[in-house]
């Protein structure tokens, strides 16, 4: 009887064990699973945060003298020219709620697939003096047209000479680094494409 009372002891011990073993397991699975679900709840909300629109602003000045002569007869022609005075308002932009992503749970990857482009905006501000027609050669809505097209142009070259696109990318970077700080702090793996973002200076190839 005493062994049989020892026997029924042990087996149950060992039973008391094994369900404490299956609980604590089943219990460590489910709390994992809900932090892997708060982590992906937690970037969500921070992509969310980040999808707005970046904007940068320049301001260009230009001076432009347009001519232009028309053929009449003979040697004779009719000249008309202005004096173009612009000042243009130039916006580089970043619509971040373009951003294509994947979420990764499972391995606890934040995947960025695809960065919008940037959106470069010219607003010029043209003031005309000294404006001459000439005979039969009057200033119209083709003369206005062209004058437009040739200080954008004029403009743009400015802009890229200038550091607008760099300050623009370096915003975009700045906004986009929120996403190394979280990831990195939940112990997850930020990755762009196939490229690992494993410090902030990763970051760089951002900048496309």
């Amino acid at each position: 009887m005493y062994f049989y009372g020892m026997r029924k002891i042990v087996i149950g011990i060992v039973i008391a064990f094994v369900v404490s073993f299956v609980i604590k397991k089943c219990t460590e699975g489910s709390a994992d699973k809900t932090v892997v679900r708060e982590h992906s709840a937690l970037i969500q909300k921070q992509i969310n945060n980040v999808g707005k629109l970046i904007v940068t602003e320049g301001y260009f000045s230009d001076a432009y003298s347009y001519k232009n002569s028309k053929a009449l007869f003979a040697n004779l022609t009719s000249d008309k020219q202005a004096l173009v005075i612009v000042n243009a308002e130039v916006t580089v932009a970043y619509d971040l709620s373009k951003i294509e992503y994947e979420i990764d749970s499972i391995n606890k990857v934040l995947k960025i697939k695809s960065i919008p482009k940037e959106e470069l905006k010219i607003y010029p501000n043209l003031e005309y003096y000294d404006v001459e027609s000439g005979y039969l050669n009057a200033f119209n809505h083709d003369d206005y047209n062209k004058i437009k097209e040739i200080v954008t142009t004029r403009i743009t070259k400015k802009i890229e000479a200038s550091n607008l696109r760099i300050n623009a990318k370096n915003r975009l970077v700045s906004e986009l680094s929120k996403f190394y700080i979280l990831t990195n702090s939940l112990g997850w793996t930020l990755q762009y494409n196939d490229s690992k973002i494993d410090t902030p200076d990763r970051l760089e190839i951002l900048k496309l």
